[in-house]
């Protein structure tokens, strides 16, 4: 499988010098094309950081991570390089949707295609109204988004990112501010992008479904990458004490 980012050893910290908080400690993962990986782990483990440093949102102290295409590969962490055109290529979801109120679902969805990659109005909503019919939302084109559920809301916000045809998906909790009966229709359309050969990072709470989609499950626990493995393995023979203590929490809680 070629590969689609490569992370060598980052280190990422916050605060002043006086009081450093390292909240990536020489993380290293392999992510190969049309794969799905899912970050897993407490809350704090360090896991949107991940996230938000392959999205350039924050820089990193140390290390490389390359994000390959048909041109070569770039390191994503070379201090100076303009995020803007990387991320073109890299759609990320949040927990909080991130909408504009004041546009409909439809302006929402179009609005980056037409300003960023310079599509036409007729080529850009014909693309939003394919997404919105796939997902079960073409009748919400005209709504605006607190005319809408917490679940539609979402499903809008990964609509709008695949619209930019991303090269890579980062989806960063995207169940945990949805009432459960919710949390189904979001991961519904994980699966179909799944389906579709999609390449996705995934932070996520929610280990039945990182059990069914993810090629390869990383548990992070204070920074680091502790254990990497399919999830057959990860999830039913862990190798390392702290993977094993996480999991009977999780069980305990009735989450897997």
């Amino acid at each position: 499988m070629s590969p689609k980012v490569s992370i060598r050893n980052v280190r990422k910290s916050f605060g002043t010098k006086a009081a450093r908080r390292t909240v990536l400690h020489d993380v290293s993962l392999e992510i190969g094309e049309h794969q799905v990986v899912c970050l897993i782990g407490a809350s704090g483990s360090g896991k949107s950081t991940l996230l938000r440093c392959i999205n350039m949102l924050e820089p990193v102290d140390d290390g490389e991570i390359w994000l390959h295409g048909p041109d070569g590969a770039i390191d994503l962490a070379e201090p100076g390089l303009d995020p803007d055109p990387i991320r073109r290529r890299i759609g990320m979801v949040f927990q909080s949707y991130n909408l504009f109120p004041h546009m409909s679902v439809l302006r929402n969805i179009t609005l980056a295609p037409t300003k960023v990659l310079g599509k036409s109005a007729p080529e850009a909503h014909a693309t939003a109204m394919e997404l919105l019919g796939r997902l079960g939302l073409a009748d919400k084109a005209a709504a605006y988004p607190d005319q809408l559920s917490g679940g539609q809301q979402q499903r809008v916000a990964i609509v709008r990112a695949l619209a930019m045809q991303p090269e890579l998906m980062l989806l960063d909790e995207v169940t945990a501010a949805l009432d459960p009966v919710l949390v189904g229709e979001v991961l519904n359309v994980i699966r179909d992008m799944r389906n579709d050969g999609m390449t996705m990072v995934l932070a996520t709470h929610e280990m039945g479904f990182a059990r069914e989609i993810a090629d390869l499950v990383c548990f992070l626990k204070d920074g680091v990458i502790l254990e990497a493995a399919p999830p057959a393995q990860l999830f039913s023979e862990p190798r390392h004490a702290e993977t094993r203590d996480f999991l009977a929490r999780v069980i305990a809680s009735g989450r897997l």
